[in-house]
């Protein structure tokens, strides 16, 4: 074979990649096998290659997570599931300071980095300030979870403006200002995900929950028109929690009976939870403005 054969090969096997036709199929006569079995070699692999396919799904290790309320609880369980996937974790707290530095201990022990960071997540400058710490530590945020949130018990009765104000603030205002804080941070890099927790009650409210439920309706209306604002770049989703850990002040009958009215007869675990934050992280990078019931089946009933 000379230099010509050699380029009409190689010409042949570009037409045959884009789908043109070859005309010079006659001159693989004269090639040695080996040299055959390479160039089809070759072309499997770039054939294989298209360079209109989006890059693959985010992979937790080594990337950036920043969770609220990753002190205690969900929360907790949250970071450290998370931390075992090879994720650095930075956390708020507010008012769980020890159950903080106990967690951070925990993740560092994981063999990933850990940092806590005071916050009142309804105080636009200690969103600001706490965002700015994260990137000078950590240089970047990839995930952001909106996990802090309060769970206030008030029958309609004795339902006062202050009520509806520590709900709000807590539940709807602190995603809020932390989703519009890291949202322009995860535009400039061109990627990351942001995961909401709202509450299936967000959709079928409970009984003696006002404030709580309507905070919780927001954070899903939240949660779609962030989607459609942070596209392309940035995937935004919602789980929504049935019943995990219950609050304290439950008793023995109401517990019975969450169980008799959930499909699967049961009470869910924090770690259902985690699975589900993972998932939306490293399932697919073609979710956005979902929200994943995480309930035993509660919203169907």
């Amino acid at each position: 074979m000379n230099a010509n054969d050699a380029i009409a090969i190689s010409l042949s096997f570009k037409k045959v990649i884009f789908g043109i036709k070859p005309t010079n199929w006659h001159v693989m006569n004269n090639i040695p096998p080996l040299i055959i079995s390479t160039c089809l070699n070759e072309y499997q692999t770039i054939r294989s290659w298209n360079p209109l396919r989006t890059q693959t799904s985010m992979k937790l290790s080594g990337k950036i997570v920043l969770i609220t309320g990753g002190a205690r609880r969900v929360g907790r369980h949250i970071a450290l599931d998370l931390a075992k996937q090879g994720a650095h974790i930075a956390m708020t707290y507010q008012t769980s300071e020890r159950e903080a530095n106990q967690t951070v201990s925990a993740i560092r022990k994981i063999g990933v980095r850990a940092a806590a960071f005071y916050t009142n997540v309804s105080w636009e400058a200690d969103v600001q300030s706490t965002v700015h710490q994260v990137l000078q530590k950590f240089k970047r945020i990839d995930v952001l979870i909106n996990n802090a949130a309060n769970f206030l018990r008030v029958p309609f009765s004795q339902l006062t403006g202050k009520d509806f104000d520590d709900s709000i603030n807590v539940n709807l205002k602190g995603p809020y200002l932390f989703c519009g804080a890291v949202g322009k941070v995860m535009l400039k890099q061109k990627r990351g995900k942001i995961i909401n927790m709202a509450d299936w009650a967000g959709l079928r409210p409970y009984k003696n929950y006002i404030p709580y439920c309507v905070s919780k309706g927001g954070v899903i209306t939240l949660t779609k028109a962030l989607a459609k604002s942070l596209a392309p770049y940035v995937q935004v989703n919602a789980i929504l929690p049935g019943a995990i850990l219950l609050p304290k002040g439950f008793n023995r009958k109401e517990r019975e009976t969450i169980i008799r009215e959930t499909p699967l007869k049961k009470i869910g675990s924090p770690d259902d939870i985690a699975q589900a934050v993972q998932f939306l992280i490293e399932g697919s990078d073609f979710i956005t403005g979902v929200l994943l019931p995480v309930d035993g089946g509660r919203l169907i009933t």
